[in-house]
Formats: structure tokens, sequence, C-alpha cells
């Protein structure tokens, strides 16, 4: 699905260049774990509401274990 992964690669290059942009010279930190926590809430919402909160097949589309995402759900406050 070369099409999709080339989406969401130009989405997050083009977020993370409005990061910087609105930095107006400020000292960047954090910055990896400031996209991955961005990113994996609103993703592992999407999945789990597609799949009506089937965690063990949400963590199949996902290829994490099913603990790896409820211990995921819970780092975020996502309800099971």
């Amino acid at each position: 699905n070369e099409r999709n992964d080339g989406e969401m690669a130009r989405l997050v290059r083009k977020a993370i260049d409005g990061y910087f942009k609105d930095l107006d010279g400020e000292k960047a930190s954090g910055v990896y774990d400031m996209v991955i926590n961005s990113v994996e809430k609103p993703l592992l919402e999407s999945v789990l509401h597609k799949l009506q909160g089937n965690q063990s097949h949400a963590a199949q589309v996902l290829g994490i274990n099913r603990n790896t995402l409820r211990k995921k759900m819970k780092a975020h406050g996502i309800k099971g």
C-alpha cells in the first residue's frame, strides 16, 4: 500500500516542518516522543473504533501483542 504510506509520510513531514517553523528560533527538544505520542493515541483510537473495541483483533491489525496494546491504551487514557 505504497500510496497510503507516501501520503502518511507527507502529512508527518508537513506537521514536523510546521512545528519547527512555529518554534521561531527556540530550541527543540523531545521531538521524537512528541511525534510518537501525537500519532499513537489517535491511531489506537481509530483502529479500536473501526473494530468495535475488539482488542485482540486491533492488536493483530496493528501488529502488536494484545498486552502491549492494553499498556498503550492505559498510557493514553483510552478506555477498553
